[in-house]
């Protein structure tokens, strides 16, 4: 019987320290193959970290990672061998053309100059880059940039991609551009680890989503499962006046119910299953005496209420 791959990311109770600070607390992570995993969390709850440890760039407190089957304290030129990484800043030569770039990094890789050519050629098609390719990098456009980054990071062919907050600071366009690069990756088998604080990003993207929060793992599924661990719908609130508001808000919390809310718009956002009996019971509840409430809406339940709900008391005030 043949042997099932491993996945292609493992991690056990995987730590992170720095003197006293604990970035990542014990970590379990199970990224299958030809998957986009997307790790979500605020600033500051380990994701970065936790690229840099999968990625060898440094190494565990405690516990164990396997990157494409390889150890990544045993095994590291294996598994950096297997992958490739982009971060949050492009990594290219502005004096050099994107051809130019691009044949380097593939010297750098190993490649003949023959194989690094030929690949080259490949790539800048892929990336729609071939117009530009004899122009130096300095001229890019942020979204130029970020294609020949990633096309940098695929010159070895690598089984798994790190991209780490790809698309920060890129315009809408550029940003599309991105997703339909990652999309083709997904599509010819290759594994996408992806960190994003665009959560739209992630919900259109992801096969399976891990939210951390102050380095530890709060909820991990794919996008529909984790939505529904907070309601299937939101009922959003807005109040006539701030005392209103502060009222609202007081039987809220009194009733223990989830929340989000918006001061500088007297915006509560509360957790409904969408149905006419819930929101008409909530609306009750919330407006007793049907004066505070100046109008209200229902929505189908997002990324971002999972993210304000399960990432931190400071995180769910915005």
């Amino acid at each position: 019987m043949p042997t099932q791959p491993p996945p292609a990311i493992e991690t056990t109770a995987l730590t992170k320290r720095y003197g006293e600070t604990t970035v990542l607390d014990g970590i379990d992570l199970r990224v299958e193959r030809g998957v986009v995993f997307a790790l979500l969390g605020p600033n500051g709850a380990g994701k970065t970290t936790t690229v840099r440890l999968l990625a060898t760039l440094t190494r565990p407190t405690s516990g164990s990672a396997r990157v494409a089957g390889y150890d990544v304290l045993a095994e590291r030129p294996r598994v950096r061998r297997a992958i490739s990484l982009t971060g949050q800043f492009v990594a290219l030569d502005d004096k050099q053309s994107g051809a130019e770039n691009l044949r380097m990094m593939g010297r750098l890789r190993g490649l003949s100059r023959a194989a690094a050519r030929r690949r080259t050629a490949e790539l800048l098609e892929r990336f729609d880059l071939t117009a530009a390719a004899q122009r130096r990098t300095e001229t890019y456009s942020g979204g130029m940039r970020r294609r020949l980054d990633l096309a940098a990071g695929l010159l070895g062919e690598p089984e798994i991609v790190f991209l780490d907050e790809p698309t920060t600071g890129l315009d809408p366009r550029s940003r599309q551009d991105l997703w339909h690069l990652v999309r083709e990756l997904r599509r010819d088998g290759t594994t996408v680890f992806l960190t994003t604080q665009y959560l739209e990003e992630a919900d259109r993207l992801a096969d399976r989503i891990a939210l951390v929060d102050r380095g530890r793992l709060v909820a991990e599924g794919k996008a529909d499962e984790l939505k529904s661990q907070v309601a299937g719908h939101r009922l959003d609130l807005v109040a006539v006046d701030p005392a209103a508001y502060l009222r609202i808000v007081q039987r809220a919390e009194k009733q223990s119910r989830r929340l989000h809310h918006i001061p500088e718009t007297l915006t509560i956002g509360l957790p409904t299953d969408g149905s006419a009996a819930g929101v008409r019971a909530l609306l009750d509840e919330a407006d007793p005496d049907r004066s505070d409430v100046l109008r209200f809406s229902v929505h189908q339940a997002t990324l971002d209420d999972v993210f304000l709900t399960l990432t931190g008391k400071e995180h769910q005030h915005v």
